[in-house]
């Protein structure tokens, strides 16, 4: 009886302690949920955060939903299925998602909202840029070059809450030469995914409404900003208009260059990707999390409907413009000299050091 009962102790500490290996041996996996991979941004941030993972010993699965909520949250409860210890997600609809992330909360998996809200206190964490100085920062840029005359507004996807915070910024700068009569908005109108095509056909019936008379634009986003430009060239008035912009893409950058676009708020995402991925494996340890500050949704959204609190942290931006482009954007390495300078002469370019 005592030989039996030795026998059966190693027996269960073999077991319990193979468990512990398997589950010291089991990687974390990590979910890459994106709304689409139209934006140039994307792409390069789903595949750089894939490579960090996997350097920190996680397994990724990477998904992207080519704009459709539904399709968004059925990834998202997969990826639940699939095992995933974190989710990182970037939005194509921060209500929609509010659901999937939810329902992951309930499972036990984290999720973390990258660079746009979802609206859920089951959050487990929001990073992303100061939105709302994004939004000052192209107002400011435009106003450098004009600040008076017949002004148009082109806001950003409907959807996604960042829209309504740059809108945020650009109307705390705008609204005293509003209110002044200083500046009058002829035109003012969101456009659905930041699409570009979009944007081009929306500034098209601007300019069509207003006989052309639009002094300055100010756009969200570089998508946004560049299908505005093609309408304008239509009607001679590229690079006479100011317009502002964001994210400073290589084509957003490249238009700055050639003097079509006044202004690309830069957003360095070499900050946000490590500090995604930084994030995701500490949940997943279930470690704290530095440099976090809870802001509430209603804050966030200004909808007071909204319950609950979010911890968040915001990177600072830099507006990028002809005269600083080159030591921001290229001495950075954000974006490649020969690419921001494409098709510019020679005489209008810095040296290329």
């Amino acid at each position: 009886m005592k030989k039996y009962s030795i026998t059966l102790l190693m027996i269960v500490l073999f077991v319990v302690l193979g468990l512990s290996v398997f589950a010291a041996d089991t990687p974390i996996k990590i979910g890459l949920s994106f709304s689409d991979f139209t934006l140039e941004r994307w792409v390069r941030e789903a595949e750089e955060m894939t490579v960090l993972a996997r350097k920190a010993g996680a397994e990724v699965i990477v998904q992207e939903a080519n704009h459709d909520p539904k399709v968004q949250n059925d990834q998202i409860e997969n990826m639940v299925l699939q095992g995933a210890d974190v989710i990182i997600i970037v939005a194509e609809d921060g209500a929609a998602a509010a659901t999937a992330v939810d329902a992951a909360a309930q499972a036990g998996v984290k999720c973390i909202a990258y660079d746009r809200l979802i609206k859920s206190p089951n959050a487990s964490v929001y990073i992303s840029f100061d939105n709302v100085e994004v939004g000052r920062a192209e107002a400011r840029g435009v106003l450098a070059v004009k600040d008076s005359g017949k002004f148009a507004l082109l806001g950003g996807s409907p959807t996604d809450n960042n829209a309504v915070l740059v809108r945020q910024g650009q109307m705390e700068v705008l609204k005293p030469y509003i209110d002044s009569g200083q500046i009058e908005v002829v035109a003012d109108q969101w456009v659905p995914n930041w699409d570009t095509t979009e944007a081009l056909k929306i500034m098209e019936n601007m300019l069509t409404a207003t006989n052309n008379q639009i002094d300055a634009v100010v756009a969200s986003n570089d998508s946004t900003a560049l299908g505005a430009i093609e309408s304008l060239r239509a009607q001679g008035l590229a690079g006479k208009v100011p317009i502002s912009a964001q994210d400073a893409t290589a084509a957003g950058c490249n238009a700055i260059a050639k003097g079509d676009l006044t202004v690309s708020v830069y957003k360095d995402i070499r900050l946000l990707i490590p500090l995604a991925i930084d994030i995701a494996m500490k949940l997943a340890k279930d470690e704290t999390v530095e440099g976090l500050k809870d802001f509430s949704l209603a804050e966030l959204t200004g909808d007071t409907s909204l319950k609950g609190t979010v911890p968040c942290r915001f990177l600072e931006v830099v507006g990028a413009t002809k005269d600083n482009l080159y030591d921001v954007i290229v001495k950075s390495g954000y974006q490649q000299y020969d690419e921001v300078y494409k098709g510019v002469p020679e005489a209008d370019r810095p040296p290329k050091i």
